[in-house]
């Protein structure tokens, strides 16, 4: 049976800018990224969507894979939505082999709706073809649904769906040990500047969970997180970290990810990084939307002749058989 939900959370789903959405890596942890997913959602089926492009692969191979998966909406900057509250969305990943034109016409309205329209011409048609035609569109029958008063994630949550399972248990530590092993001061320093913040790790049912965080320093030992009392479960575990930062129509796009040891003890939560990355685009539109372009382009290209578009192709046909 598919999940209902009220008015208020349908506002949100339909409404919020950015996004975080959170995937399961083999070795139990997860990924936590930033994505736009500009208001896909079907009600009356129960289910959620975002799009994704082939140019960065790993996403959707992994899915694939393992197909349960998170989305948080987190934020209400620049979106259209209203509400305090935070709202956690879990399902199960379904990746069609491609999107009807039908699909696309209503990917193309939301994002116009969202991001304004698209510049057009002979140049842009060229620039933006790579951008637009290797584009997937994930849909996510969802599961649950837990709705949090505030952006903090404090107060009772409601709960839509299945029941939440309890806390998972502390997982064992990786080969190469729990401490940091990138540079625990520039992650913390350029996540600091950024005012959304978020944390995802494997749930006790095999759902990634995601919860709102915030850095408050770094020692040697990673990130020292401020989070509400009670949200993270206790003890060790291998979590995704996201910080990100944007402006109205998603331009001028900053974020900082990465994966890592999160431990946490009464009183004190503490993430070390292990890998570490992000980017920031130019705050110009126009730019942004270019660059994004011209990248999509060159990835595209690259990974047609490495076999990987193909490879991906052939994922995908399995799944779907």
């Amino acid at each position: 049976m598919s999940v209902t939900w009220p008015d208020e959370v349908q506002s949100v789903f339909a409404g919020d800018l950015v996004t975080v959405s959170a995937y399961l890596t083999p070795a139990g942890g997860a990924v936590v990224v930033p994505v736009s997913p500009i208001g896909l959602v079907d009600r009356e089926a129960g289910s959620l969507a975002l799009t994704t492009s082939l140019a960065f692969p790993a996403k959707v191979r992994r899915l694939l894979q393992e197909p349960r998966i998170a989305m948080a909406y987190h934020t209400r900057d620049q979106g259209f939505a209203t509400s305090s509250r935070f709202v956690l969305a879990q399902g199960t990943a379904v990746v069609p082999a491609e999107p009807s034109p039908e699909r696309l016409a209503v990917v193309t309205e939301q994002a116009e709706k969202f991001f304004g329209d698209l510049p057009t011409g002979r140049f842009w048609t060229w620039a933006m073809r790579e951008y637009i035609e290797y584009r997937l569109i994930i849909d996510i029958p969802v599961s649950r649904i837990v709705s949090w008063p505030d952006l903090a994630a404090a107060g009772t949550p409601e709960v839509f769906g299945a029941v939440p399972s309890g806390p998972p248990e502390p997982q064992d530590p990786p080969a190469k040990g729990t401490g940091p092993r990138v540079d625990t001061a520039k992650v913390a320093r350029q996540a600091g500047k950024m005012p959304h913040q978020v944390i995802a790790y494997r749930g006790g049912d095999g759902y990634p969970v995601i919860a709102p965080v915030r850095v408050t320093g770094h020692s040697d030992r990673g990130l020292h997180l401020d989070v509400t009392p009670g949200l993270l479960p206790p003890g060790g575990r291998r979590a995704g970290f996201a910080a990100h930062a944007f402006r109205p129509q998603a331009a001028g796009v900053s974020n900082r990810v990465g994966t890592g040891w999160l431990e946490v003890t009464e009183g004190a939560a503490v993430w070390a990084p292990h890998t570490a990355g992000g980017f920031s685009s130019p705050p110009n539109k126009t730019l942004h939307l270019l660059g994004n372009a011209l990248l999509s382009k060159y990835l595209i290209r690259k990974l047609r002749r490495d076999g990987t578009l193909d490879a991906l192709d052939r994922l995908r046909a399995e799944a779907l058989s």
